[in-house]
């Protein structure tokens, strides 16, 4: 039978698009997961453990059950699974809202069982396409040997298309169609290429495990095999996590951020898949080129360490070059950690092999980022961790090098630890990543950090509390100032933090059950203290931040009341799952664009406030008027004021930041009455002046949110696909959001 190399082209196209929808896959599971469970270092971790699990296990067993049998049309097989991962997406939706439903009611009747609630119920939901995807790989093989391909080739453009599919997902995707559509268009894509796959089938000669076999000749034994194939991908993931802890501090902890990092290894792994073929042509050592991967990662380190030295924010395009200038750091050691598996899959003649080696890397996936995330940052720092994956890795491949190349080898990779640790730059102990967070020891800048106080690393964020040349002192988050106890100079900057509390119990005539969100450096918490509440709750997704609280002496110890409840536990999620009822929320999460923030944010969440708010109860959100644009400025506006009708904002001077505030009472017009001052209290602003500070009666918030639209979690419009300049707002996006307040004072627009 002639071949037709059109096929074989046809089949690269497959296999890279089958690798776009694979991560765009993997983007919405994340996001569906984080809704039905709640943000949290623990379910993204399950989420990650469940879809490599999943894989691993569905290679494994597609290569046993290939073993010994006569395939006539594997590409056919191929396009079977790709058809299944297609279909069950179109039930993504029920799969997660089955998941939040048992979430919820397990919690309420054995809370000590959620844990196991969220195993069963991701693996439930993720389990027959991950299975799918992972039993793709065997597959591959024949699909591969069938069309007269290598398939470290197949793999690389499987890769790189995944590297594809991480952008397109987060800046096409989502915020044209939304999660929803979003998911059906990825299911359309497997769909489409499950039934090109069949159409495709008949082109090719009938191949099985025995016919047409290449004639192989592997460079190394199956157990130095095993030992690099176990390496690297314990490696690849450890040093993903490592690397993007420090990356998200010059980027921030942005769903754009991710996604660009993301596509840089990918995209690193799948050019290095390509190469695998013409390195072995060239009679390149791979224990070499491994040995070369480890010792590389340790002399990137330390640039990693310094990416928030050298990342601005006014480069344009913002996503393009944040890309460009990852990869340009961590690409070559990606590259050749990415070598190692597509190099050794070409080297095998059976689907088993394929099945079983594909099974032992994720397998090791697993292992590296749940050991680097839980163990390895908490104790020894990212820093070290990367060089603990760089050592195994060069350990690795020096073990497999020739015995002529170890001991240049063994000399470069001492060589390299030491120039790692020499120029290590002190994350921690003399400085903290971040544009406002400078050197302790080098910087005199008037917002430098002069002394670290607490520092941690840690699954969830690296945390610090650090003092400032200015007198005030800063909570720093993953190298974002979360929150700051100011200096005498700069207090009225700080007020807005402790009017989150102050405002919502002033405007509600009885506030017994206080419920305060995120807590930062605590004045929110301790201002709401103040009103003299009966109970006062306080939920953190990180314990570290609570940990911390001790060295903001404004908080004046609030968590050592006996009123208030410490609760470590994504805000949201805590809502949905307990049953207690609430006089006053407020919150205050991270910036709208973080990952995950969305949720606190949207029509879906301001729905849930309302349940657990009792008659007459409030609510006080932040608007940072500062960070978003103005169409998001607007939105989140219009979405809270859907729930509550009843609000206003409340505008803090000088940092004109704002918080808008919502009744469950439809009358008497928020504002015109204000019942806690006739209770006793700790305030710092006279009743004149708070007034005053109101800026928007119901009318003018409605009249503000309306150029906005409605955030849902489903349009997630806050987190994905929009110009990072919409929430870094320059002072001309700034000064626009007060024209818009201006504007929204009056019905004619007049001021």
């Amino acid at each position: 039978m002639s071949f037709d190399p059109r096929s074989r082209t046809a089949i690269h196209w497959l296999a890279a698009t089958a690798g776009l929808a694979a991560l765009s896959w993997e983007v919405i599971w994340q996001i569906k997961s984080t809704l039905a469970l709640g943000v949290s270092a623990w379910g993204t971790a399950l989420t990650l453990a469940v879809t490599m699990g999943g894989m691993s296990i569905g290679s494994v067993l597609m290569g046993r059950a290939l073993k010994g049998k006569v395939i006539a049309r594997p590409v056919r097989l191929y396009g079977v699974l790709e058809l299944v991962t297609g279909v069950a997406g179109l039930f993504l939706n029920a799969a997660f809202r089955a998941v939040e439903n048992l979430d919820t009611q397990v919690y309420a009747s054995a809370p000590e069982s959620a844990s196991l609630v969220h195993i069963l119920g991701i693996a439930a939901a993720l389990g027959v396409p991950t299975i799918c995807m992972g039993a793709t790989l065997p597959v591959l093989g024949l699909v591969a040997r069938q069309f007269r391909t290598s398939i470290a080739v197949l793999y690389g453009l499987n890769t790189m298309g995944a590297a594809a599919g991480a952008m397109f997902a987060a800046f096409l995707l989502i915020p044209q169609f939304g999660v929803t559509h979003a998911s059906w268009l990825v299911a359309a894509i497997n769909m489409a290429v499950g039934i090109f796959a069949w159409l495709l089938g008949p082109g090719a000669p009938v191949v099985d495990e025995e016919s047409d076999r290449p004639r192989f000749h592997p460079q190394l034994k199956p157990a130095a095999e095993a030992m690099i194939v176990l390496a690297t991908g314990f490696a690849t993931f450890a040093l993903e996590v490592a690397w993007f802890r420090s990356l998200t501090s010059a980027f921030h902890s942005t769903t754009e951020a991710f996604a660009v990092m993301l596509a840089a290894v990918l995209a690193g792994l799948g050019l290095a898949a390509g190469l695998a073929p013409t390195f072995k042509r060239m009679k390149a050592p791979l224990g070499s080129l491994v040995g070369w991967a480890g010792i590389l990662v340790l002399l990137v380190t330390p640039l990693v360490e310094r990416f928030d030295r050298v990342v601005y924010f006014d480069l344009q395009p913002v996503s393009l070059n944040w890309f460009f200038m990852t990869f340009f750091v961590i690409g070559a050691p990606v590259m050749l950690l990415g070598v190692a598996l597509p190099w050794i899959l070409d080297d095998q003649n059976s689907p088993r092999k394929w099945g079983v080696l594909y099974a032992f890397n994720t397998f090791a996936a697993i292992v590296g980022s749940l050991a680097a995330a839980w163990l390895l940052l908490p104790t020894i720092g990212f820093a070290r961790t990367a060089w603990l994956a760089g050592i195994v890795v060069a350990a690795a491949g020096i073990t497999a090098a020739p015995r002529r190349s170890r001991l240049f080898l063994c000399a470069s990779a001492v060589m390299a630890l030491a120039i790692a640790f020499v120029f290590e730059s002190g994350v921690g102990r003399t400085r903290v990543q971040g544009h406002l967070a400078y050197d302790a020891t080098k910087d005199h800048k008037p917002n430098s950090v002069t002394k670290i106080l607490e520092f941690y690393e840690g699954p969830e964020a690296t945390v610090a509390a650090v003092d400032y040349a200015t007198g005030g002192r800063g909570l720093v988050i993953d190298g974002f100032v979360a929150a700051a106890q100011h200096g005498a100079e700069e207090i009225a900057y700080a007020r807005y933090m402790a009017w989150m509390g102050h405002l919502p119990m002033l405007l509600h005539p009885d506030p017994k059950d206080a419920l305060v969100i995120c807590f930062g450096t605590g004045q929110t918490l301790n201002a709401v203290r103040q009103e003299n509440p009966a109970s006062l709750d306080i939920v953190d997704i990180n314990p570290r931040v609570l940990k911390l609280a001790h060295n903001f002496p404004a908080n004046q110890g609030v968590l050592e009341d006996p009123r208030v409840r410490k609760i470590v536990m994504d805000g949201r999620a805590y809502m949905r799952r307990a049953d207690k009822m609430y006089d006053v929320i407020t919150l205050e999460p991270m910036p709208p664009n973080f990952a995950g923030v969305n949720a606190l944010y949207s029509r879906e969440f301001y729905q849930l406030a309302r349940k657990k708010l009792r008659p007459h109860g409030m609510i006080a959100q932040w608007v940072p008027f500062h960070i978003v644009g103005p169409h998001y400025a607007a939105s989140i506006v219009k979405t809270f004021q859907e729930a509550f009708p009843n609000a206003i904002m409340w505008l803090s001077q000088p940092g004109r930041t704002g918080i808008i505030l919502g009744s469950m009472d439809e009358n008497p017009p928020l504002g015109t009455a204000w019942p806690g001052f006739a209770r006793a209290g700790v305030r710092d602003m006279g009743e004149d002046e708070i007034i005053q500070a109101m800026q928007l009666d119901r009318e003018g918030v409605r009249r503000f949110g309306a150029s906005g639209e409605i955030i849902t979690d489903d349009n997630q419009l806050l987190a994905y696909g929009k110009s990072v300049d919409a929430y870094y707002a320059p002072s001309s996006q700034l000064d626009e959001n007060f024209a818009r307040m201006e504007q929204a004072k009056t019905a004619d627009g007049t001021q």
